[in-house]
């Protein structure tokens, strides 16, 4: 690394804040080949720049990994739970060469439907493929797992592992021998169609014990990192991340019961019984406030409707009016905007606005309100310390049970904004690092740079792109074409 280089990173650290978050360890063109999280940044990545400290690493691969970094970047967020959900996409979307505790979850147990059988079974398989099955998991706990299929297979009378029906001379389908028939008290004779009902139930039954599982992971997630057992915490955090992913994906199976009300009924009624509203709040909207670096601001607003996301209605926003970090000024800045849009486009307000923050936070969207001439809707501050619940009005701030549908409720709108604003915030900085490459090429200046970026759209185009391609460009000759050319696709 230039002799230079160490002096500006500490001249850079000197001004990270003593906050948690995300740093990106990047080399010298600019591709990032480590992703950490810290409790403090200013501490954490100060510690990678202290004089001669790659000197008295034992482990070849640290050193050679301190010895490379020539920049890094800062992803500044609430607490370090949020550190390491962000730590986690960041590793999974970036993939970096010197993060190694990632795996693709092949530890953990997965449960494979196959809908293009006659007869369905229910399998085990640590590796999921790209084929028509429908996947459940990873599992954490494969006791657990194989406990609660051995319970499906006697309360649905359905097919497991490598068990091989047998069908019968008219068409029906026997599924064990007479013995397994008494053992699970279930007709064992049946049409496929029959079968394929039994399939569907066992299915909605896994998927919400799937759930169920879920937020048991979450909240064993969250108090490893609180007691500060991070490779545990990260651990539980991979498979967290992957069970949410596969509920996603298999939702599109998911068989509709006319029967059953639109959303969380029961949720809406009691947060509308907690807040004292007019009716349930079936539109509601929650607006978060995220810093990149402390550098600048972006905020994002999400909307739940019938208490379930409505992500064509999600919003993204940089912030306009200042430069600089303001958490009052850039709430005021996106409620106005967000509402002045809604009022101009004669579209109602939500039932309720919930503000991510306390006083401060609610105080500033209010004022929004009063700049717009407009009457606020139902309003609400989240002040995530104590999940306390704060009025704008004289009404005592409230504090609901941990276990308070409403609350729940709230909690999952609230931590929608923050991933939604979090991934904007990685979209955002992935553009920065791709683009920051240039930086280090000699003699380009901003205007040879902007004119790169307008012409080819993207660092990934121009790279792409021949010398020939790249002399098009104003500013640029043969010769310094064809050296941009070769530092951005150097030998392997």
């Amino acid at each position: 690394m230039p002799a230079t280089e160490p002096v500006n990173l500490k001249e850079k650290v000197r001004h990270l804040p003593d906050r948690p978050g995300v740093y990106l360890m990047k080399d010298r063109l600019g591709r990032i080949i480590y992703v950490g999280k810290a409790k403090s940044l200013k501490k954490r990545v100060s510690s990678y720049f202290q004089r001669g400290r790659a000197r008295t690493i034992s482990q070849p691969k640290i050193r050679a990994l301190i010895e490379m970094i020539a920049d890094f970047d800062t992803i500044e967020v609430k607490s370090e739970p949020e550190a390491l959900l962000l730590e986690g996409k960041l590793i999974k979307q970036w993939r970096p060469r010197y993060n190694t505790d990632f795996t693709d979850d092949k530890r953990f147990l997965l449960v494979r439907l196959d809908h293009g059988e006659a007869m369905p079974r229910f399998r085990l398989t640590r590796l999921k493929k790209d084929d028509r099955s429908r996947y459940f998991g990873p599992f954490a706990h494969s006791g657990l797992l194989r406990r609660t299929l051995a319970q499906m297979r006697r309360q649905f009378g359905i097919l497991l592992g490598d068990t091989l029906p047998k069908q019968l001379p008219d068409g029906r389908w026997q599924l064990y021998d007479d013995v397994r028939e008494e053992l699970y008290a279930q007709e064992n004779i049946v049409t496929a169609e029959a079968y394929r009902a039994r399939v569907d139930a066992a299915c909605e039954f896994l998927e919400g014990k799937s759930r169920e599982w879920l937020e048991t992971l979450r909240a064993e997630m969250l108090a490893a990192a609180q007691k500060q057992e991070f490779e545990k915490a990260a651990e539980l955090r991979d498979v967290v991340f992957a069970l949410e992913e596969t509920l996603r994906k298999t939702r599109r199976f998911e068989r509709l019961d006319p029967t059953r009300p639109a959303g969380d009924e029961e949720a809406l009624r009691q947060l509308q019984e907690a807040l004292h509203l007019a009716h349930p709040p079936r539109t509601m909207e929650c607006f978060d406030i995220s810093h990149i670096s402390g550098t600048f601001v972006v905020a994002s607003m999400v909307r739940f409707a019938d208490g379930r996301p409505d992500k064509d209605n999600y919003r993204r926003f940089q912030i306009k009016s200042f430069i600089g970090n303001d958490d009052f000024r850039a709430m005021e800045e996106v409620v106005g905007r967000r509402y002045r849009r809604l009022t101009e486009e004669q579209k109602p307000f939500p039932d309720l606005v919930v503000i991510d923050g306390g006083r401060g936070q609610i105080g500033a969207a209010l004022k929004a309100f009063v700049g717009l001439d407009a009457m606020p809707p139902a309003m609400i501050g989240l002040a995530k310390e104590h999940e306390t619940i704060i009025f704008p009005d004289e009404r005592a701030p409230l504090k609901l049970p941990l276990t308070h549908p409403g609350l729940q409720l709230l909690q999952r709108l609230r931590d929608e904004a923050h991933r939604f604003a979090n991934t904007y915030n990685a979209d955002l900085r992935s553009k920065k690092i791709r683009e920051s490459v240039l930086d280090d090429f000699p003699g380009l200046g901003p205007v040879r740079r902007a004119a790169l970026l307008e012409h080819f759209g993207s660092i990934e185009k121009l790279r792409a792109a021949s010398a020939t391609e790249i002399s098009a460009v104003a500013g640029f000759g043969g010769k310094m074409a064809a050296e941009l050319h070769a530092f951005l696709n150097p030998p392997a």
